[in-house]
């Protein structure tokens, strides 16, 4: 994934922990913890000055409430999914939530002062699987679309997947994903999981 995508990604995506956020629409979830969250990546001066620690703890503690990533895991791997035994399948999920974290937390120390358009959002009172539009106005360059896909659970709306400028997270992991699976089966694609996270986190404490 090339850096604009990272960039972008975790620097609006990051949904906060608010108990009105449960009940809330969608469209105003992602608004309102939108807001709050680019607003406390502006005024911390750690992640402004390019702290990958304390950019991990923001994704962890604001993040993963909200994001469905055993959902996110399933569409990732594809059809492969249905050979996972249930223990695999939590391994795979719990790799690729790292990985995730890992990987977007580098991303966000690098947010600089993006704004963030919604788009018209309408919707039945019985879906249940929506899109909320949105872009990214940047200081120089042309806007970026930025997509959410969430799903209505029993805790409320979750994301499962972001769509930047066409580009599909859970896509752009699914060919790679499948080619480890070719190669050494479910078990290899976990292994290849952690050996990246193993990378990721010995690079972040090279660069504290």
């Amino acid at each position: 994934m090339n850096r604009l995508f990272t960039s972008l990604l975790f620097a609006v995506s990051l949904l906060p922990g608010l108990a009105v956020a449960q009940n809330a629409a969608p469209d105003a979830l992602v608004k309102t913890v939108t807001d709050e969250v680019l607003q406390i990546v502006r005024t911390d001066k750690a992640i402004q000055s390019g702290s990958t620690s304390r950019a991990i703890d923001l994704v962890e503690q604001k993040v993963l409430p909200h994001f469905d990533f055993m959902h996110m895991t399933r569409l990732a791997v594809g059809k492969d999914w249905r050979s996972a035994s249930p223990d695999q399948q939590k391994a795979l999920a719990g790799e690729f939530k790292t990985l995730l974290v890992r990987t977007y937390s580098n991303a966000l120390t690098s947010y600089k002062d993006q704004a963030v358009d919604f788009k018209p959002f309408k919707m039945q009172s019985s879906d249940t699987d929506v899109l909320v539009r949105s872009e990214i106005r940047q200081p120089t360059g042309r806007p970026v679309q930025l997509d959410y896909n969430l799903a209505k659970e029993a805790g409320g709306w979750k994301v499962y997947d972001v769509i930047v400028a066409g580009v599909s997270l859970v896509t752009n992991y699914r060919e790679q994903f499948a080619q480890e699976v070719r190669a050494g089966g479910i078990d290899g694609l976990v292994k290849s999981l952690k050996k990246r996270n193993a990378e990721l986190s010995a690079s972040n404490s090279a660069a504290k």
